[in-house]
Parts: C-alpha cells; structure tokens; sequence
C-alpha cells in the first residue's frame, strides 16, 4: 500500500506527522536524488531519512511510471529523461540510482548521464543481491568524482562570501554558459539586492531563466541581452544598472577555434574585458572578477594569449578605487561541452574515445569548485592580481579516461589518439614563468603577484584591435606575440577556399 494511502488514514496522520518533524530536524546533507520509484528507493528513503551519518539528504524521486507520485513520502518529480533538468533546477549533489533491474546498459547510460552534470552518483546492486535481502543505504557505490580529479574536492564556501554579496547589486556575464549559470545559482543563495544576468544568446538566457525560476517570460529587468564589445550598450547597461560587483564570465573559449579565428578571440576576450571593466569603474562598482585559464599561464596559444591579455587589462586598472582580479581555471568537469561529456557521449554510442596525445596531462575541477574560487577570490581581490585553485598534480586524460571507465564497470576502452593540435600544450602550469606565487587567507587558493604592464602597452592594443577589425589574423598573431612575449604563434593551415577567399563579383 502506498506511503499516500497509509498517510490518508485518519489514525495515522499523528505517526506521519511525527515522522516529517523527526526527519526535518536532520536536514543536513547533500541534497540527494533518487531514481526509481520501486521497493528499493522506498527502503533507501527511510534509510537516508533515518540515517544523518550517511551525509545525504533525500529531496525527491524520479520515475516513469504515472501512478506513483510519492515514494516513502518523497515527491515524484519527475521522469528519467528529466533527470538533467531537475539536478540542475534542485541543485542536486548527489544522485541514487535505485532500480537494481534495470538491464546494465541502461544503468550505465543513467549513470552517465548524471555524472556528466558533476553530481556524484551512486547505484545499488544487482537484482539479484536486491532478491536476497533488502536493499539498503549501505549498498549505494559510488561514481567518486575524487578519484577522477586526483585530489579531494573542494566543497565549502567560505562565510565571507555571503558577507560581501549579501544586498548588493551583482552582474554576471556570459550568464547562460555553464559557469555562469552555476554562479548564477550560488550568488541567488546569498541574497544579493539583485542579480542581472548578461548574455548575448537569447536561448542561453532562455535556459538559464527556466532552470531559476521554473520559467522563462524573458520579461524582467535582470536578463539582459547583450554584446560585450558593443561599447557604447555595455556603457548604457551599467550606467542603467549600476552593478557593484561584477563577474565576467564572457568569452570564446575553444582553443582550436580560435586558432582558426583569432581575429574573434580578440574581440570577445581582449577588448570584451577592456570595455566591461572600464564601464565597471566609470560607475564605481567596488569589486571585478575575470574568469580566465590555465592556458593564459606562459601561453601557446591565442586563446591562452588572449586571455592573458585580459588579466594584464584587468590588473591595468586597479587604481585604488575598486578591487578588481582574475581567476584562473584548469579544465572543469560537467560544464558544457566539457570533456567528461564528450567521454560519457563517445562511450553512450560505443566510438572510441578520442585523446591528443597518451602523454597529455590536464588539472581539473568541478564547476562548483570553480564557482566556489571565483567568490572567494571576489572576497579577496585587492591590486590586480590572479588567483589560482591549488589543484594538486595534473591528471592523465588516459588515466581519468580509465577511471571514469572503470566506475561504470567499463573493463575495455578503445582509445584513438589523434595528436596534439596547433597551440595545444602536452603539459598545462598553473602559473607563468617568473610569475611570483603568494599564499592567501585561504589555504586552498594562490595569489600570482603580477608583474607591471609593459611600457606602450595602450597603444600596442590598439595596434591589436586594429589588426582584429581588419580581420587581419597575420597581423593579430604578431601583435599578440608582442604584448605577450611567451607566446609563439603556430602554424596553422589554410582556410578552405570558400572562407580564406574574398566574396567574388557576383556578392
């Protein structure tokens, strides 16, 4: 008899209602997902519920069955094609599969699936083990993101934070993109006066308002569409809005593209920033926050060349005023386009998964890691200066290829390396060479002291910006070679015809 009907049961009511009150009280973990609506989710429910030690805190359940709509008085929330939907909206930590039979190719597509959004996951046993016993809490195994990483991961986010966001007015750039809408999510919870988010993708905005709101009317004052390197909108948007804190999440990201197009990497990720902390300090925002990379630290390429720019841009304006800094990122697990989502899609279709090089070693952290280190470093910013996630040794894409493999009880992976592409590095440094290392109030975070901006340097970007409109790329690689003087620009083919060549006559 279901948990509904037993609830509906005049002489039971009491019981259920001592019952929600006693498991209230332990509302302390991890909010937790489970999937499957079956005799095992139900013990594994009561279990969870009445069991704090364990660290998760079941919120709902998902399953494809109509009929249920409670399971051990957790709410359906949904279907199991949902399930990346209701973690991002719930912002889930973890996630149970509890359906001991289903076929083992579909568990590990499930499993996948969900691991691919950064959540921890875990799975009960075989039917077969389920038909012995109950099943219980202590049979969860886990898809430990830990293990994947290298290192423990970071999942406290200090006090302070709160402090410094708690009614103040705060941008996010490049709100829809994967980082963005996880600060989005973490900068809500520490309730600011308000929160605008800026986008130039109507659909990405589209997304980002549904999975916060539960709709999307694109009809309010916080969503904002716009282009970073448009000047003179930039400047009425913050002379309307008047933020205080800025995140500038914004950017063209993908390092072979930008290869191919470097005149847009510098438009987006050099003169995007110029524009956006210039329009922050005219308004006298007190603090700003660059999202850059690993790959700015002694760079090879014109993404890394690019993004270093912008945190030389960045420390170029620390004028006492406001405090403005940088963060850099190494890779980052479940954001979009990510590369634990390009292995879980290779190996959902059974292709071989593609790695450059098995040599190739990358640091890596989850988006809540990297969230977590941008606030903090919007806490600490004082002079320009660039903080960095103390990411422990770098990781072989081979080994978490493996790893990852192995969680999902994977034994065999076909591995096709396809080598290194222009601008791409074997091995990722966290800091640029000569680049002073500084420790912080925060053990896990380093400061790289900058040195100054070089003599010349306003006017070698406006060499840069000229180059970059006349789509000029020969010209834009030189000139980034020259105010980035670890940077080497690689050899990169031709164009197919149908893009190097000019449009003919008939156009």
């Amino acid at each position: 008899m279901s948990a509904l009907r037993v609830a509906n049961r005049p002489a039971d009511r009491r019981r259920f209602a001592g019952l929600w009150a006693r498991t209230r009280r332990v509302e302390t973990g991890l909010p937790t997902l489970i999937v499957g609506g079956g005799g095992a989710a139900r013990t594994l429910a009561r279990d969870l519920r009445d069991s704090p030690d364990y660290g998760l805190w079941p919120i709902g359940c998902l399953d494809d069955n109509p009929r249920i709509r409670s399971v051990a008085g957790l709410p359906v929330l949904g279907r199991l094609p949902d399930m990346r939907r209701i973690i991002r909206e719930r912002n889930v930590a973890v996630v149970v599969v509890a359906i001991p039979s289903l076929p083992q190719p579909t568990m590990n597509a499930l499993i996948r699936e969900a691991a691919s959004t950064g959540a921890h996951v875990r799975f009960l046993p075989s039917f077969l083990a389920a038909l012995q016993r109950d099943a219980r809490a202590a049979d969860m195994r886990v898809v430990q993101l830990n293990t994947l990483l290298g290192r423990r991961e970071r999942a406290e986010l200090p006090p302070r934070v709160r402090e410094v966001l708690r009614g103040m007015r705060v941008l996010v750039t490049g709100a829809g993109g994967s980082i963005g809408q996880e600060l989005c999510r973490q900068i809500r919870s520490c309730d600011p006066s308000a929160l605008f988010m800026l986008d130039h993708d109507e659909s990405n905005l589209h997304a980002l308002q549904l999975a916060l709101e539960g709709e999307a009317l694109l009809n309010t004052t916080e969503v904002i569409v716009a282009d970073i390197r448009d000047r003179d909108r930039i400047r009425q948007v913050f002379q309307t809005l008047r933020p205080q804190i800025v995140f500038h999440a914004a950017a063209h990201k993908h390092l072979p593209l930008l290869e191919r197009h470097p005149c847009e990497g510098v438009k987006s990720n050099v003169l995007g920033t110029e524009i956006l902390v210039s329009a922050a300090l005219e308004v006298d925002a007190e603090r700003f926050v660059l999202i850059s990379t690993d790959k700015a630290a002694d760079p090879q390429s014109v993404l890394g060349a690019t993004k270093r720019l912008a945190e030389m841009i960045v420390q170029d304006h620390a004028d006492g005023t406001a405090r403005v800094c940088s963060v850099r990122f190494g890779n980052v697990l479940g954001s979009r386009g990510s590369f634990l989502s390009v292995i879980a899609e290779q190996l959902d279709q059974g292709l071989p998964v593609t790695v450059t090089d098995p040599d190739v070693t990358r640091f890596f952290m989850t988006v809540e890691e990297a969230v977590h280190l941008v606030l903090s470093a919007a806490t600490m910013a004082e002079y320009g200066e660039t903080f960095v996630l103390d990411m422990g040794e770098p990781v072989r894409i081979v080994d978490l290829v493996r790893r990852y493999a192995a969680q999902l009880h994977i034994s065999e992976v076909p591995i096709r390396y396809t080598g290194l592409r222009p601008g791409e590095k074997l091995h990722e440094s966290l800091f640029c060479t000569g680049e002073e290392r500084v420790p912080t109030i925060d053990p896990g975070i380093w400061a790289a002291r900058p040195a100054p901006v070089p003599e010349g340097f306003a006017d070698g970007l406006a060499r840069l910006y000229g180059a970059a409109f006349d789509g000029d790329d020969t010209a834009v690689r030189k000139t980034l070679a020259e105010l980035v003087p670890a940077y080497e620009p690689a050899e990169v083919g031709p164009l197919p015809s149908a893009l190097a060549a000019p449009y003919g006559d008939e156009f």
